[in-house]
């Protein structure tokens, strides 16, 4: 029996993705969570093969909770299921160890495909995600091809302590251009702050730690 963690915080959710896996002969729910650290404790406790976790989860999100559970160097694979169709979030997900990301809107036509690619070892790319993420995961390519090398120099000004008013004057633009430029690159990453802007710059090594 292969074994599967479910964690979303909606209960009608995890009723239907229940439903839907239960079709498979041979896979067992062996635990359900309803917020992040819920999750990761099933997860230890449970050693599930996969776990399929909301990227959006009261006390952790999905992404802490994929690295909280290869924290615990456990053998289980993670798909990231989620309503953001974002290359950004996605590329989130693998870089903290989740190997699939399926859009919620997905899971009845794809949910099962999802798994039992987890359970092979395999990761599942769905469809709409571009193929600088694929790349990306793979270790073919970077996910600051997602950026425009504008807004990548951008955030790179930012993340080194510039302000709006710096940047303009480095890139000879004028401060709406570049905030215009900084605003397209937080959506993309969704992004909602400078910190966060330079905890990327950094993870990405667009500068120095």
């Amino acid at each position: 029996m292969k074994r599967i963690l479910i964690a979303d915080d909606h209960d009608a959710v995890r009723a239907g993705l229940r439903a839907i896996l239960e079709q498979h002969m041979g896979w067992e729910i062996v635990a359900e969570a309803r917020n992040g650290s819920e999750a990761v404790s099933a997860a230890v406790e449970t050693r599930p093969d996969v776990a399929i976790v909301d990227y959006s989860m009261p006390l952790m999100s999905g992404v802490e909770v994929a690295r909280g559970i290869k924290g615990h160097q456990l053998p289980t694979e993670i798909l990231i299921f989620t309503v953001h169709d974002s290359n950004a979030v996605a590329w989130q997900a693998f870089q903290a160890g989740a190997r699939a990301f399926l859009l919620k809107s997905d899971a009845s036509k794809m949910l099962l495909a999802a798994v039992e690619s987890l359970i092979l070892h395999k990761p599942f790319y769905a469809g709409s995600f571009s193929g600088e993420l694929r790349n990306a995961a793979t270790g073919k390519g970077d996910l600051n091809e997602v950026l425009s090398p504008r807004e990548k120099t951008i955030v790179k000004l930012v993340a080194e302590g510039h302000s709006n008013k710096g940047v303009s004057a480095i890139l000879n633009l004028s401060i709406k251009t570049t905030e215009t430029h900084r605003a397209a690159a937080m959506r993309k990453l969704n992004i909602n702050s400078t910190a966060g802007l330079v905890r990327y710059a950094v993870r990405s090594k667009l500068v120095e730690a």
